[in-house]
């Protein structure tokens, strides 16, 4: 089952994004504490990330007016601040939470690009506002990550920053750089689930190669409405079955 549901993560990352709104309801449904759950889920997934901010690398344009040694420190203290805290909240409590960060996550990967060109249109905030921005995004994406990397971009598009290869690449890089503090937080605090992982792993590598060929045949925008939909889907039913 978490093979196949990697897989699917795999080819969603590929496609549209939103991988990990299948892996971590997998894992909990499978038997994994919560907090483990979301960790192994990073971790499964984190290879994935890293061929595809390699893949990428060359698409990555710096930001004017911030340097990318600012963003990219932030990103990694955030992402540690974020798996720190993951560490340091009882299953019991994240059980509890689940449900609103799936909510949250889901309303940010539908609505967070018009979100960021809306306040574009307010104002031009400083560079401060955003290496600020930036940790922030960080430390929920060390902690939960579901659609960081949409939130970032809406975030960049608030200064402009919004040419489709450029942000694409920036966000494999820093998205990147996130996960990998906090897989490496993970694992050596011995918050990984293996068995489980692996699985995970390995169907994500084969979704993401399938994924990739389907991306030249199918039409973004209604993959897209697919996995918003797939989203809520998921954060209903764990309201459902945490509060129902």
């Amino acid at each position: 089952m978490l093979l196949a549901v990697g897989t699917l993560a795999g080819a969603m990352n590929a496609l549209a994004g939103g991988g990990s709104f299948v892996t971590l309801p997998a894992l909990i449904l499978a038997g994994v504490p919560s907090t483990v759950a979301n960790a192994t889920s990073t971790v499964a997934l984190f290879p994935g990330a890293l061929a595809s901010a390699w893949t990428l690398r060359r698409d990555f344009c710096p930001f004017p007016g911030v340097a990318t040694s600012r963003l990219l420190a932030v990103s990694l203290a955030g992402g540690l601040i974020g798996a720190i805290l993951l560490l340091l909240t009882p299953s019991r409590h994240f059980d509890l939470l689940v449900p609103w960060l799936l909510l949250l996550g889901a309303v940010a990967f539908a609505w967070g690009g018009a979100a960021g060109r809306l306040l574009r249109r307010q104002r031009h905030p400083g560079a401060g506002v955003m290496l600020a921005g930036q940790g922030l995004l960080a430390v929920y994406g060390g902690y939960f990550g579901g659609a960081v990397g949409i939130m970032m971009m809406a975030l960049w598009g608030i200064w402009g920053h919004t040419e489709l290869r450029a942000v694409n690449g920036a966000k494999s890089l820093f998205v990147g750089a996130t996960n990998a503090v906090a897989v490496l937080c993970f694992i050596v605090a011995g918050q990984v689930r293996w068995g489980p992982g692996l699985a995970l792993a390995a169907g994500a590598v084969a979704g993401g190669w399938l994924g990739a060929r389907l991306s030249q045949r199918l039409e973004p925008r209604r993959l897209r409405k697919g996995v918003v939909l797939l989203n809520f889907l998921m954060a209903g039913a764990f309201f459902w079955r945490t509060y129902g």
